[in-house]
């Protein structure tokens, strides 16, 4: 365990709820921890610049000449200084290489605030292959505008693109999350009264111009093109020879088929625009979640960096880490002495009242129905961790309480002890009340989300409004090594099997091989890359991310009646 050292807040002058620590921030185990993290945020960083590049310079350059702004530089004139939170970043990460890759497939979401107002914005790159959609583009704008839906946020398009990227039209296409979804999404939003305000600042052709038709305002600026079919297709199709400008222009869709709303001369008259209709919009009734004044933690943030430790060896107190991250630091926990590897009770972040679930890495002494005394492994779901936890999501949808859950799970216990306790009852108990809960539900990913712990604590599937992760995430069913010891064992009997004997040197190899591979695919960039993840955070951002999250929960006052069906008992 760490060097400790006396509390900053006395425990005999601070409420039985603030939470204190012990933590010493001059110990050599929490200075190198503070190195590791820092180190891991700084390769994050780095890539994050390089994503943000696009298409890079020449292309960069080729959409000045245009005289068209880039996406970013659009973004930066239609948000609020500094509210830009970008999601999705790493989308295609490591992706469509033979096509000279998609930086953050192609396509820039995220929320901003404009004129204070919350919005969701969504901004094609033409700098990357003139904004093409490869299948992750499709799937990215999908996940902006589910969490749009979820969440009842306006949506606002910056249309640059070219359509479907051809090569990989198969996979663009015909799906439930390819292209067609996102019009079907258009229709969706607008029947619950979701604003959308589309602007066409460059090439909008084929099946994607019915995105901007479909949202309840077109903006367009000259110079730019709407169309199902480009002047060559006409030409090709039906022989008639016609001008983009005559074809599709802003001024014949502003003047004679009527489809544009606002004809702005440039990017910067029409972002201004926007802005300025964004501003007279009325204000909806706002969600039955309970915020008070958000008040700041006791304890500094960035001490996370140096509490977090990665080592299985090593392993530290959860509640070091919400110390840093609740309001005031306080925190009502529930259960305390019960279930001791889930974490659980109240608390607020950025003012609104929250239900934490979070693994306790700490290792915990239990006894358990016979008087038995035994240790509880941290980040392990034992039956009674499930079994509290079960009730105690329940009890927060019963009491209309977000609820945001902190991965570092291995997964549920096993062996003969724990099947005779019952543990698959407990976990199925627990699992039901996650994919019933009606509440909003957010999760962040510390460290390991391995196997079934990952959908008991709220993985992608369980429907959380945003998935977070730091840097040091892990996401599969089993640890690299775990995974690499049950394959290689399993390798090396189907080839004793067939009369060959690997030398150890050989099953080295394998083992190192398949733990590499795996390593790679459960590293928080690889599941953001497919969007399992929608944003990978700095630790010390955690709180400021979450308070995002619960303020685009909000937006949606609609809260369905709270039903389990048959629970396990």
């Amino acid at each position: 365990m760490a060097e400790r050292s006396e509390s900053p807040v006395s425990s005999s002058s601070a409420p039985s709820n603030v939470l204190t620590t012990k933590i010493d921030p001059t110990s050599a185990r929490f200075e190198a921890n503070m190195r590791f993290l820092a180190d891991v945020m700084s390769q994050v960083h780095n890539e994050e610049e390089k994503i943000r590049e696009g298409g890079g310079a020449k292309a960069i350059e080729s959409q000045h000449a245009k005289k068209r702004l880039t996406a970013r530089e659009r973004i930066a004139l239609l948000a609020d200084p500094g509210s830009f939170f970008e999601l999705g970043i790493y989308a295609a990460y490591g992706m469509y290489e033979e096509w000279g890759g998609a930086p953050s497939a192609g396509v820039i979401t995220g929320l901003a605030r404009i004129h204070t107002r919350l919005a969701m914005i969504i901004a094609n790159d033409a700098t990357v292959k003139a904004g093409a959609f490869f299948p992750m583009t499709s799937k990215k704008v999908i996940r902006a505008q589910n969490i749009a839906i979820e969440n009842r946020i306006p949506t606002i398009y910056l249309v640059d693109s070219a359509g479907v990227f051809l090569p990989l039209q198969e996979d663009v296409f015909p799906d439930t999350d390819d292209f067609g979804r996102v019009f079907r999404n258009n229709a969706v939003m607008s029947a619950v009264g979701i604003p959308q305000i589309a602007a066409i600042m460059g090439m909008c052709v084929a099946g994607g111009g019915y995105l901007p038709v479909m949202c309840d305002h077109v903006l367009m600026t000259d110079g730019s093109g709407l169309f199902l079919a480009g002047p060559a297709l006409v030409q090709a199709a039906i022989g008639q020879k016609v001008s983009a400008e005559e074809l599709g222009g802003a001024a014949m869709h502003s003047g004679i088929s009527g489809t544009v709303d606002f004809r702005e001369p440039n990017d910067e008259a029409c972002l201004a625009r926007i802005r300025s209709m964004v501003e007279k919009w009325g204000y909806r009734r706002q969600s039955p979640w309970d915020r008070k004044k958000p008040v700041e933690p006791l304890l500094a943030a960035e001490e996370i960096y140096g509490i977090y430790d990665s080592s299985p060896a090593r392993p530290y107190d959860t509640k070091e880490i919400l110390a840093r991250v609740l309001d005031d630091s306080r925190f009502d926990e529930y259960k305390p002495e019960y279930g001791k590897t889930l974490v659980c009770g109240y608390g607020r972040i950025g003012g609104f009242a929250v239900g934490i679930v979070a693994n306790q890495k700490l290792h915990a002494h239990q006894i358990d129905h016979e008087g038995h005394k035994r240790i509880e492994f941290g980040g392990v779901i034992y039956t009674e961790s499930a079994e509290k936890a079960a009730r105690f999501i329940m009890d927060c949808n019963q009491n209309l309480i977000p609820l945001v859950f902190f991965h570092d799970v291995n997964g549920f216990m096993v062996g003969r002890d724990a099947e005779w306790s019952g543990i698959i009852k407990a976990g199925a108990k627990m699992v039901n009340a996650v994919s019933n809960s009606v509440v909003p539900k957010i999760t962040v990913i510390v460290g390991g989300s391995f196997g079934a712990g990952h959908y008991a604590m709220c993985g992608k599937a369980y429907d959380p409004r945003f998935v977070f992760a730091w840097p040091t995430a892990r996401y599969a069913v089993m640890s690299g090594d775990s995974a690499a010891g049950t394959l290689v064992e399993i390798k090396v009997k189907q080839l004793e099997r067939g009369g060959k004997k690997l030398s150890e040197e050989e099953k080295k190899e394998l083992y190192e091989s398949v733990k590499r591979t795996y390593d790679e695919q459960s590293d928080p960039r690889y599941g953001a890359a497919r969007l399992w993840i929608d944003k990978i955070i700095d630790p010390s951002e955690t709180r400021n991310a979450i308070a995002q999250a619960l303020e685009a929960a909000s937006l949606n006052p609609e809260v369905a009646e709270f039903k389990v069906g048959v629970l396990q008992t």
